[in-house]
């Protein structure tokens, strides 16, 4: 089985036979305007390079997930001015080249999210295509990353929402704008079938646009984002696997902040990158596993920018 902490990531080791370097990655966004920039975030005293190649296009409002152990994978998202896109870009671990993969999203789709049950498949959900929110949920299986569509998608058709996964157990989908206000209602899929629930008990508030990760087997996190009122946010709400109880983290982001991105190394820390406080920052907090104590990286993104995506590896056992 293979474990990953996604932002989501989307999504979600410990144990022998770990494959490295391990690393989380930052990738796209917007500064001034959109770039294609990957930063790669060593597990390893958490210094920070930047890829010699990064995505494919200049983007914002994409998704990540990954395949822990395997490959990282970054798709949709627009470039703010004219385009959006419905390609996906992979990146193999441990080399970091990218590819794309031959089958993308079914539809251009800006504002999307993603998640991964690591080993099994890679999933990505709402969006907007055209002037259009969806609840399309697109499923690519690992290793031959084939696309499908899940026949029941998000319970509410959004935008801005974030994504985190317990690996081998459920995938979940949370916030989002639907157009009529911004919504709490947390989205659970069950692996293997996918079939969909909603946790009896959302987020705290409504909220757009937060960073999700996960530490496997034990919580999901949700970070940041705007309220209905239009309040940054640095609450951090944690969902405990398995009841989905939800707490609030008594410390949460450094600064309040809207459009970051989550990923984790599972099991020991989740991190959550970039963002919009009263201006775009390229800050990456810290938050150790199992304490939830937070601290902030010396170096941050190569550049202050917000609705980068997030990915990690953490490995295989």
């Amino acid at each position: 089985m293979t474990l990953s902490a996604l932002g989501i990531f989307s999504a979600a080791g410990a144990g022998g036979g770990v494959l490295g370097p391990i690393a989380g990655y930052f990738g796209g966004g917007d500064v001034s305007s959109t770039v294609n920039t990957v930063d790669k975030f060593s597990f390893v005293g958490d210094t920070r390079t930047t890829l010699a190649i990064g995505l494919t296009n200049n983007t914002r409002g994409a998704g990540g997930y990954s395949n822990s152990g395997v490959a990282g994978y970054i798709g949709a998202g627009t470039n703010a001015v004219s385009a959006d896109f419905s390609n996906v870009d992979k990146f193999a671990f441990p080399s970091d080249s990218r590819s794309a993969l031959g089958t993308g999203l079914t539809n251009p789709t800006r504002g999307i999210t993603a998640m991964a049950n690591s080993g099994v498949a890679g999933y990505f959900a709402g969006g907007v295509v055209g002037s259009s929110r969806v609840t399309t949920v697109e499923k690519f299986t690992f290793p031959s990353d084939t696309r499908s569509t899940l026949g029941t998608g998000v319970a509410n058709a959004v935008y801005g929402m974030a994504g985190y996964a317990n690996v081998a157990t459920a995938g979940y989908f949370a916030g989002g704008d639907d157009g009529a206000g911004i919504i709490a209602t947390v989205n659970k899929f069950a692996f293997p079938a996918d079939t969909r629930t909603t946790l009896g008990t959302g987020l705290t508030s409504g909220n757009v646009e937060p960073a999700g990760f996960a530490n496997q087997a034990v919580a999901g996190y949700y970070a940041g984002g705007m309220d209905v009122g239009g309040n940054k946010l640095t609450r951090v709400d944690k969902f405990a696997f398995p009841s989905d109880n939800r707490t609030t983290l008594g410390t949460g982001l450094s600064a309040a902040n809207r459009g970051s991105a989550g990923m984790a190394n599972a099991l020991i820390a989740g991190y959550v990158g970039g963002g919009l406080t009263n201006v775009k920052v390229a800050t990456v907090d810290k938050f150790a596993f199992p304490s939830d104590t937070r601290t902030t990286l010396g170096t941050g993104l190569s550049s202050a920018r917000d609705l980068t995506a997030g990915m990690s590896n953490s490995g295989v056992i």
